[in-house]
């Protein structure tokens, strides 16, 4: 039987949000990603998330990011290197020690937003990310984009790696997402989702250009912002339940 995992980013909440959808996703996901309060986030929010997660067997990541509540973390910073390294360890050890503090385990680390997306074009940075993150836990895997140059730092520092693909963004090449500039970035459809995920499965996926590039992912994100993300987690739940993929988290 195929096996996929299903993630999502929680712990969130935008300017001006009084509630976000988590509880209402989570049982159609194997895993999360915890926002730690840089772009989003509370310790409050931390904890509720952890519960929940706790409560629905979803496995728990950390989703640190730059410091830039103003911008969600969706804006490249140039940050010193001392600096970014006691951000990031800052933010995973406060969602580390809650969850551990539950008798859990936290499993990954996943960059979020422009932190995420720097690490997939800057060498440096990314060998800066991964040994900070080993240096916290050698156990730690970390979620990157599917075929990015990090997964070759992970590899060369023994450090576990979860290649993503995203259901719900257009991609521009198979290693970048098409910008959020652009009006078409985000899919809205759920047939569109739906064949993007079929594309997974297949181990390949559509570009912007309308062409196809070959494509393995370990897991898939949906973004929990996404409009109509709580309907789209219950469609792609059931469409992998029904093609016999069994939806699980890395262990």
């Amino acid at each position: 039987m195929q096996t996929i995992d299903l993630n999502c980013d929680m712990g969130e909440l935008k300017e001006g949000q009084i509630r976000n959808y988590d509880a209402q996703i989570m049982p159609f996901i194997s895993s999360c990603n915890i926002a730690c309060g840089f772009h989003s986030g509370t310790p409050q929010l931390m904890t509720q998330t952890i519960r929940a997660a706790i409560k629905h067997r979803v496995k728990i990541g950390a989703h640190p990011s730059y410091n830039d509540r103003e911008n969600f973390g969706r804006k490249s910073l140039k940050v010193d290197p001392e600096v970014l390294m006691a951000d990031l360890t800052y933010q995973t050890c406060a969602l580390k020690g809650i969850v551990e503090s539950y008798g859990q385990r936290l499993l990954h680390v996943k960059p979020h937003g422009a932190l995420y997306n720097d690490l997939l074009v800057n060498d440096t940075l990314a060998e800066l990310f991964v040994s900070t993150i080993k240096t916290i836990d050698p156990a730690l895997k970390i979620v990157t984009l599917a075929n990015a140059n990090i997964v070759d730092y992970c590899a060369a520092q023994g450090v576990g790696v979860i290649q993503e693909g995203f259901a719900d963004r257009r991609y521009e090449q198979a290693t970048q997402l098409r910008s959020r500039a652009y009006p078409d970035a985000v899919l809205r459809n759920p047939e569109d989702v739906l064949a993007q995920i079929k594309g997974f499965l297949n181990k390949e996926v559509r570009l912007a250009d309308g062409t196809t590039a070959k494509i393995k992912v370990d897991t898939i994100c949906l973004h929990s912002d996404t409009p109509g993300a709580v309907s789209l987690s219950q469609t792609i739940y059931n469409y992998l339940r029904e093609h016999d993929v069994k939806i699980t988290a890395p262990a």
